[in-house]
């Protein structure tokens, strides 16, 4: 039976001058179709890499060349549908964090930048 799965997929940025001071990632949320959880495991690793940046490209961060590149799957999860295919206000995934204080927590909200510990489920 085909399931649905949301895959988070992380993304690094790399800096080709070989001095590596930011550890900047993306995490790029896939929505997955696969029979198995193996089955998943491979699509996804497959359509990440369609999102990489390679040094074919002239992509720069703070005016340095970088790429960006995927660097492994943090986490699959198996989506609930009542009919079994994905439709209109599904949740696909979730994360849940802390953050230090009220100010943080206005920030957060606000899509401001702020400091969180993430935990994984």
């Amino acid at each position: 039976m085909l399931k649905w799965y949301s895959a988070h997929a992380i993304m690094f940025m790399k800096f080709q001058d070989g001095n590596q001071d930011i550890y900047r990632i993306m995490e790029n949320v896939i929505l997955i179709s696969a029979e198995t959880d193996e089955e998943a495991q491979k699509k996804v690793g497959k359509r990440a890499r369609k999102d990489e940046v390679g040094t074919d490209r002239d992509y720069t961060y703070d005016g340095r060349p970088v790429t960006w590149e995927f660097v492994g799957l943090r986490k699959l999860i198996s989506c609930v549908f009542p009919e079994e295919h994905p439709d209109d206000g599904t949740e696909l995934t979730y994360s849940e964090m802390e953050v230090a204080d009220k100010e943080s927590f206005d920030k957060l909200v606000n899509g401001d930048i702020v400091t969180v510990v993430y935990y994984d489920a």
